[in-house]
């Protein structure tokens, strides 16, 4: 008996903190996830790291969507229960949003990555995190695709938990480089300024952003009992301004019978824009009301009426804003932008009929027809919102020939036409369809057709006089002396540069073996705009005036030196015998 005594006793467990009891702690999940966005951070800089002047390859921006999207899609997903599901699951968002990337970066001449389709693909990415972490944590095996099944509470649980830790995160890593930045010029006062020269470096910079975002969302995800605590905190302030949307939305729509639409269409907003933002906001705070389930809604008599009124209110505000796009199509035609406005008009429009009926069926219960619908609703959207940011429809085609076909019938006049979305906002389409203008019998028609094919960018075609058929760029310039050659990348750089761009008559004038100086005039009797090509330090022709700073003199007391004005022989630009630049040199 005595040695059983005596044995010493076992570590107790680490206690939990937890919300789901399945869940096992996982101290080192901060560390880890810090090392994984570091690494993360370092491979996205290396990934983007370019000239300004260059553009980015499209394999190198669909690399680094990857890294991005699947690196944060892991640190918020992942548990040590079926993690290899959680980094499948990154790779598969991963690969899809570089394709995404990909696709989107080539699609336009000097389009950017980040269009409408990356965004469709961010917001199927944010929708189907939480569905797959509550599939993670109730099917019984791989084989199981019933998402809407799965039970809400847990769902809709997920979704604010990731959104608070998200916004916790980001929020931690602002302090970081708040604290990283005082702690430099500390030391900077004393001499030592080895951490302010590694912020200014901008690998340092994504490192950093990177640990502190992975480690946080470890430290919240390992304590997310008190993160859930936050959440509903957080749902709570959001209920309390319910009644406070829906009075006003209800004195706006009555007001509106009133005064009818026609105010909305003179006030100078985009209506369509702000009906969705208020529906947005209308579903937010009506779920912030209704929580997770019938034990977790509001039980304040106010708050209980808003959120129904909430749920009504969305369908005029989406029938608003869909009348407002189907006006704003009818007078200037498709565009990308416009076709994904209805898209999301349409989203709304289904949330609002979702709302009226879940209100006509269940009245002041609403929220038990409603939560079902919304789940259904969610999964719906994560397959729309992926279906089009993947390359399968065009709306750069199908607003090429809407806009062509307006031209043609004259519903949209000549000098009206958007030659400069033609070119760079339709994508290869809109292309297409200026290379078929260039034939055109019209002569003005077909040589605006050649100038906006010309164009190195959108805003070369902008102006009064619009697009203006220029003579080939080598028939343009002139270099001075007239027997020394300019090379290839330095000739580009000139060519692309806002000096010679879109000018009828160009100078580069050798200043030195590494200095060009560069005059531009767009036309006869305007303004000379100057400015210099050199080359850097590591070979690479620029525009600017990249001239080294002075060196160092050791040895040297200004207040022992002697100081002396001297006259010196100064160059300068002149163009017939008036100064054209300042003095250099």
């Amino acid at each position: 008996m005595s040695r059983m005594t005596d044995a010493p006793a076992r570590p107790s467990a680490p206690e939990s903190h937890r919300l789901d009891g399945s869940d096992p702690p996982w101290p080192l999940r901060p560390w880890i996830m810090a090392a994984v966005c570091s690494v993360a951070g370092l491979a996205f800089h290396l990934l983007v790291d370019h000239l300004y002047e260059d553009p980015l390859a499209a394999w190198r921006s669909a690399l680094a969507a990857a890294v991005a999207v699947g690196t944060i899609t892991f640190v918020l997903g992942v548990e040590l229960r079926r993690w290899h599901w959680a980094l499948g699951f990154a790779l598969l968002w991963g690969a899809v949003m570089g394709l995404i990337v990909w696709q989107s970066a080539g699609y336009n001449i000097h389009g950017s990555p980040v269009e409408w389709p990356f965004w469709s693909g961010m917001l199927a990415v944010l929708v189907a995190t939480p569905l797959f972490q509550t599939r993670r944590d109730v099917a019984p095996d791989a084989r199981f695709w019933r998402l809407w099944r799965m039970p809400y509470d847990r769902l809709h649980g997920h979704a604010w938990t990731d959104a608070v830790i998200g916004a916790a995160g980001l929020a931690f890593v602002g302090v970081t480089f708040l604290l990283v930045v005082l702690i430099g010029q500390m030391f900077k006062l004393i001499g030592i300024d080895v951490i302010e020269r590694l912020l200014n470096d901008e690998w340092f910079g994504w490192m950093l952003a990177g640990a502190a975002f992975g480690g946080a969302v470890g430290l919240l995800r390992e304590r997310d009992r008190l993160v859930a605590t936050l959440q509903r905190l957080v749902m709570i302030v959001l209920a309390v301004l319910a009644p406070v949307l829906a009075v006003a939305l209800v004195l706006f729509l009555v007001s509106l019978l009133g005064t009818g639409l026609q105010k909305l269409w003179d006030s100078g907003f985009s209506t369509a824009a702000l009906m969705m933002a208020a529906a947005a906001f209308a579903v937010l705070l009506a779920n912030a009301v209704i929580g997770d389930g019938r034990e977790d809604r509001a039980t304040n008599p106010l708050l209980r009426w808003a959120a129904p009124v909430l749920a009504v209110a969305v369908l005029p505000l989406a029938g608003i804003a869909c009348y407002s796009m189907g006006l704003r199509i009818g007078q200037y035609g498709w565009t990308p932008e416009r076709l994904w406005g209805v898209i999301a008009a349409a989203v709304a429009l289904a949330y609002g009929v979702a709302g009226v009926w879940a209100v006509v069926r269940g009245r002041r219960d609403f929220d038990d027809w409603l939560r079902p619908l919304q789940q259904k609703l969610a999964i719906g959207l994560m397959l729309l919102a992926l279906f089009l940011a993947l390359p399968i429809l065009d709306f750069g085609a199908i607003s090429a020939r809407d806009q062509l076909a307006r031209l043609n019938s004259g519903a949209t006049p000549a000098a009206k036409f958007d030659w400069a979305a033609m070119a760079f906002d339709f994508g290869p389409a809109g292309r297409a369809a200026l290379r078929d203008m260039t034939r055109s019998p019209q002569k003005a028609r077909a040589d605006a057709a050649r100038a906006a094919l010309a164009a190195k960018n959108r805003w070369d075609l902008a102006g009064p006089r619009g697009p203006t058929l220029l003579k080939p760029f080598a028939e343009r310039l002139r270099i001075v002396p007239a027997d020394r050659a300019i090379p290839a990348e330095a000739l580009a750089r000139i060519e692309a540069s806002y000096m010679c761009a879109r000018a009828k008559a160009c100078v580069a004038i050798w200043l030195s073996d590494d200095r060009i100086g560069v005059l531009g005039q767009q036309e006869a009797g305007e303004a000379l705009q100057f400015d210099h090509v050199t080359r850097n330090a590591e070979g690479q022709w620029v525009q600017g005036d990249a001239t080294s700073p002075r060196p160092a003199r050791p040895g040297l007391d200004l207040s022992k030196a002697r100081v002396e004005v001297e006259t010196v022989r100064q160059r300068r630009i002149t163009v017939d015998g008036v100064p054209e630049t300042g003095p250099f040199d």
